[in-house]
């Protein structure tokens, strides 16, 4: 038993009696809770839910609150959720200062992911804990451990009898590959300490067991050799267990795809569908033993590897801590596990809690659930050059989705369309060709494309797609029921015979009315519409029905305000009395949209509710904090299709719907809303179509005066080239109605064009492609606004680091812009005043900039909330979405414009720099261009730009600053001045240089005293286990490689260079400005860096400061 807690004995202290006397741990009256950075691969948005839950925990027992968590965008990272902010890395060395300074009672790891767990064991290990005599409240240090060293995990279970995959720990490679002949091929590898199965995968022998093993040690200190166990079920449970040892199992989850693929990167269905009552009780008797023996007090979940036939299992992980399937756990059920687990860390116990969705009933139990929930990932990989599509044992999706149905056909196709609005539901794709088992045997991010081809177009039968993807033929012979009714539509041969009971069976198995309308109209001469299809089902009287959320599957009154709607049911469990104002959410989180959309539809709902209106909220992402139960008065876990959006409107009755603050999604559907009726706030849609439509937005914007790129829109590829060189190339060419770049090229010869060309036609068939002439060497700016009938109220001015051609998404923003003269402030307000005129703007809108010389070009202009609302808002201390939601409120609420950027003066500045997940993308090339590839992003305040930048930098993801005498390796373009320019910077700090050729120590002489050595080093492309010698042999700790282009092939010695540089975690810089800026950076704080790690005191840097402290009030 952890010291924290005094006492394991069970108590009768139970809420709402007349014995409820908790015993809370004693002496905590503050809380440092450790946040999980810049969402990435593997750890995203769920902990900002998580997080969030937490600490609304610790507000309600009346405690203070200390967050560090460096991700600007996140909701938590809101002073009306916690007290202190610290926007700093999350390391043990940022948080042994906050310690320092803030003297906080106690400490919570299990809320941050596997970053604030690592940072945890960690500050223990280092004595900073027991120095400062820091409680650390909820699971203990020693139990966190146990989970995460597989040997002393392995020998806890074998204590109680629980099977677990024989496994040996391994720290080279030679012992690596003597295990695997004592467990035999095929073999799974898995690194300790890692998140997200980083560094994980499947070798069949030898030769992919050195490979792999190699680049797995370079991550993970320690590596495990399991025997694999492919082709068995993998079954989930989220366990909670409190101090007295009281423990339910609140959720068990199977994935549709069998063992060998991590579990975030399956599809994943709750509860367990193919399981016996024998299995699950077996199953659930081992989770709670398992977490009773460890001594985990909170929540934890439990992975299992289940015997397809038979009744052998073995566990394959514990997570002793909030992770994203406890996210999915919470949402599937409506039993909130992390406010949960907070509450339990601070010694309640759980017949103590009242649940919070019924208020009446204890939370000591277990939902019931009569509905299913479908939840499936998102994988953005076409985003990626030359990478590997595999999924496997290592996750690569970027977010996921999560439906709820009365059966399972229902679920999976609301799912299915969630994840890819393209998508219909289940469906095929003949992108596969002659390789169609291939793509059911290999799992890649298109596989259920394939099943859907293999049982709808190619008709192979149930047992021939088992034998190749070993999916439970239960979940194969459910997809079939779906397959019949596309035959029963597809045989309709005039719209008169679509009958209500045909309509009526589609409806019920989770057909959309487009799906139905493309079935229908396949064997008939004119096409049935979407429109055409919802008149007849409304004339028949089919329509959804709202059920509620009711984990006591109706045995007790439930009282929720979580719902979700179908075609399975005979009434609804609703009034709609309240014409509630309808938001909608951002949906899956994917490159380019993610956690700022939804501290945006947050945000956009409390300042509804304190201007006293009742909130709607449609969204279907389980890792936010927009689906918390309490955020809105009614949430609605449903599509953001224009059918589900316009059903719920119709059935609410609403009195407005916003559709301007979750990202491109809601954006597409506004103007077929707006068509049909529906009362859309803010902006009008045919203005949001203005803008959209580069047509329009240009004419426009040559009417008001306003500066644009030369550009024209082409229908062929002869009319590209004409204009192409009439304004010279480079040129860059683009798709209408994007979002983050998809399909963007910068192109700069006539070959290119011809090759692009036919790429981007491909993407949009009914839009030609704009291009437009590519500015080189132009700075970026970008400019946030929002507007109330035109005017202006308030704007804010950002600058890129990285010059034009580098997506905004990547770039590092710097705000309060350090390099804009005061004239150029004002043309840009004047630029935003005029574009709010002309569009008529209320509500949010964003333009991107660009600055060459004086001359001023605007490239684009979104009229909604764009990404780098939450950090404008947090870095000058005014809530945009707030002022954007009194604008659409109009009257007497819309606040006096106020000018936060021209002729103002701040004594600090903060830099937003993007989070990338390159390392998680086996093969993909880490070069920047206008194609959006960042995950996430972090940003820092400091006294100036050089210190916010270093500060934001170490916060991303696994950064190590490079200190003397390591070596640097330099590569890239030796054209231009810039390589040497970075050099001649870093000459006499004391490190060593390095080049893999002769040309480049030739040209880097040229810029560098002759003390400074530089060598040239041998380069073995092809082998990675003698490259990562040569990294080590020479100590090499950054890279800097800028290239001028992407690499044509993988042998481009510049693309294995970058590559390896994250595959061996390496800090890597691939462009010149921020390049240029590090150099800079690190020039000016390396000695002082020294300085503070050497020293014996605690000496904490002049960065670490509370978000308060910088802006110098409470925003």
């Amino acid at each position: 038993m952890s010291a924290v807690y005094t006492s394991a004995e069970p108590t009768v202290s139970t809420f709402n009696t007349q014995r409820y006397a908790p015993q809370l741990v004693e002496g905590v009256e503050s809380v440092l809770i450790i946040g999980s950075g810049g969402l990435s691969i593997g750890q995203a948005g769920e902990f900002d839910y998580s997080g969030s839950q937490a600490i609304k925990a610790l507000k309600e027992a009346k405690k203070q609150t200390i967050l560090i968590n460096p991700n600007i965008a996140t909701n938590q990272t809101s002073h009306s959720l916690a007290d202190k902010i610290y926007y700093l890395p999350v390391t043990p060395e940022y948080i042994s200062y906050i310690i320092e300074r803030e003297r906080p009672d106690a400490i919570l790891l299990t809320f941050g992911g596997q970053t604030a767990l690592n940072c945890g064991v960690a500050l223990e290990k280092m004595g900073v804990l027991e120095k400062y005599n820091i409680k650390v409240l909820g699971t203990p240090i020693k139990t966190l451990e146990m989970t995460e060293d597989r040997d002393m995990f392995a020998q806890a279970l074998q204590e109680i009898n629980v099977p677990i995959a024989t496994s040996f720990a391994c720290e080279t490679l030679d012992e690596t590959l003597k295990a695997a002949e004592e467990v035999k091929y095929p073999v799974i590898i898995r690194s300790a300490y890692a998140l997200g199965g980083l560094g994980s995968g499947f070798a069949n022998n030898p030769t992919e067991l050195r490979d792999l093993a190699s680049q797995s040690l370079s991550l993970s200190p320690q590596i495990l050799v399991e025997k694999s166990l492919k082709g068995w079920k993998e079954v989930e449970y989220e366990v909670v267990r409190d101090r007295v040892g009281n423990c339910i199992t609140v959720c068990n989850m199977e994935n549709f795809d069998p063992l060998g693929i991590h579990t975030g990167d399956s599809i994943v269905f709750a509860p367990s569908q193919t399981l016996s009552d024998e299995e699950y009780h077996m199953l659930r008797t081992a989770a709670i033993k398992i977490i009773r023996h460890l001594g985990v007090v909170g929540e934890c979940n439990v992975q299992y590897a289940l015997q397809p036939d038979g009744l052998d299992f073995r566990v394959i992980e514990v997570n002793a801590r909030l992770s994203r399937s406890s996210a999915l756990a919470s949402k599937a059920t409506g039993y909130p596990l992390a406010y949960t687990a907070a509450k339990i860390a601070l010694g309640y116990t759980l017949p103590e809690l009242p649940n919070p969705v019924t208020k009446t009933t204890v939370a000591n139990f277990e939902p019931s659930l009569d509905y299913i929930v479908a939840k499936i990932p998102k994988w953005d990989l076409s985003k990626f050059q030359h990478v590997n599509r595999d999924i496997g044992s290592a996750m690569k999706s970027v977010g996921e989705v999560m439906a709820i149905g009365r059966n399972f056909e229902e679920a999976y196709q609301k799912a299915l369309r969630e994840v890819d609005p393209s998508l219909l539901g289940f469906q095929g794709s003949n992108e596969f060709g002659d390789k169609l088992d291939e793509a059911l045997a290999v799992a890649t991010d298109r596989r259920s494309l394939a099943i859907g081809q293999a049982l709808i177009h190619e008709n192979y039968t149930v047992d021939r797609v088992h034998e190749l993807t070993k999916i439970d033929k239960w979940f194969l012979f459910k997809c079939m029921n779906i397959v019949r009714v596309y035959k029963e539509l597809e045989a309709i041969t005039s719209k008169e015979s679509l009958t209500k009971d045909l309509l009526q069976k589609a409806k019920k198995l989770g057909f959309s009315d487009k799906q139905i309308a493309i079935s229908v109209s396949k064997a008939l001469s004119t096409k049935v519409t979407e429109l055409e299809i919802r008149s007849l089902r409304k004339s028949y009287g089919i329509v959804p029905f709202v059920k509620k959320i009711d984990t006591l599957a109706a045995e007790f009154p439930a009282n929720t305000n979580y719902l979700y709607t179908t075609y399975n049911a005979t009434k609804n469990d609703v009034e709609f009395t309240d014409k509630g104002m309808l938001v909608l959410g951002s949906g899956v989180y994917r490159i380019g949209s993610s956690v700022e959309f939804d501290w945006c539809a947050v945000n956009t709902a409390k300042t509804l509710r304190d201007e006293g209106k009742k909130t709607v909220m449609i969204n279907y992402n389980p890792e936010t904090v927009s689906t918390d139960f309490d955020e809105v008065d009614r949430l609605y876990f449903e599509e953001l299709s224009y059918e589900r959006v316009m059903d719920i409107y119709e059935l609410e009755n609403s009195e407005g719907c916003i559709i301007s603050v979750g990202g491109q999604l809601p954006q597409n559907i506004a103007l077929a809303l707006h068509d049909t009726g529906c009362n859309v706030l803010g902006t009008s849609p045919v203005d949001i179509d203005n803008a959209e439509s580069r047509h329009k937005f240009s004419a426009i914007l040559d009417s008001i005066n306003v500066g644009q790129p030369e550009w024209s829109e082409l229908k062929s590829v002869e009319e590209a080239k004409k204009f192409a060189n009439a304004v010279h190339y480079p040129v860059l060419i683009r798709p209408s109605y994007v979002l983050s770049g998809a399909a963007m090229n910068v192109i700069t010869s006539e070959h290119e064009l011809e090759e692009k060309l036919t790429m981007a036609s491909d993407v949009s068939p009914d839009h030609p492609v704009v291009m437009s002439k590519f500015i080189e060497g132009a700075e970026e700016i970008d400019v946030d606004g929002v507007g109330y009938n035109g005017q202006l109220l308030v704007h804010a001015i950002s600058e890129h680091v990285e010059n034009a051609g580098v997506h905004s998404g990547d770039a590092t923003l710097i705000l309060p812009p350090q390099h804009l003269s005061e004239q150029v402030l004002l043309a840009l307000k004047d630029i935003a005043e005029r574009v709010s005129k002309a569009f008529n703007i209320t509500g949010p809108f964003n333009m991107q900039v660009i600055k060459h010389g004086d001359d001023l070009k605007v490239i684009e202009c979104n009229i909604r909330a764009s990404r780098s609302f939450p950090f404008v808002s947090k870095v000058l201390g005014c809530n945009f979405i707030a002022t954007a939601v009194k604008a659409f409120l109009g009257g007497n609420k819309v606040p006096e414009p106020v000018d936060l950027i021209t002729h103002k003066k701040y004594d600090y500045v903060a830099t937003k720099v993007p989070q990338f997940s390159f390392t998680r993308l086996a093969g993909a090339d880490p070069f920047l261009g206008v194609e959006m590839s960042s995950t996430g992003e972090v940003a820092s305040f400091g006294k100036n730009e050089l210190e916010s930048y270093w500060t934001a930098l170490q916060s991303t993801m696994h950064f190590h600053v490079p200190l003397p005498p390591s070596g640097i390796l330099f590569g890239g373009d030796i054209s231009k001045p810039l390589l040497g320019q970075v050099a001649a910077t870093l000459t006499g700090l004391g490190f060593h240089f390095f080049v893999v050729d002769e040309a480049c120590k030739n040209y880097l002489e040229k810029f560098i005293p002759s003390e400074q050595d530089v060598k040239v080093i041998f380069f073995p492309k092809n082998d990675k286990r003698k490259l990562r010698e040569v990294f080590q042999e020479h100590d090499i700790k950054a890279v800097f490689n800028l290239a001028s282009k992407r690499a044509s092939s993988v042998e481009d010695a510049d693309y294995i260079m970058r590559r390896n540089a994250i595959d061996f975690a390496i800090p890597l810089f691939n462009e010149p400005r921020t390049s240029n800026l590090f150099a800079h950076a690190l020039k000016e704080k390396v000695a002082e860096k020294l300085r503070v790690l050497e020293s014996t005191d605690v000496a904490v840097p002049s960065e670490v400061r509370c978000w308060e402290e910088f802006l110098g009030f409470k925003a």
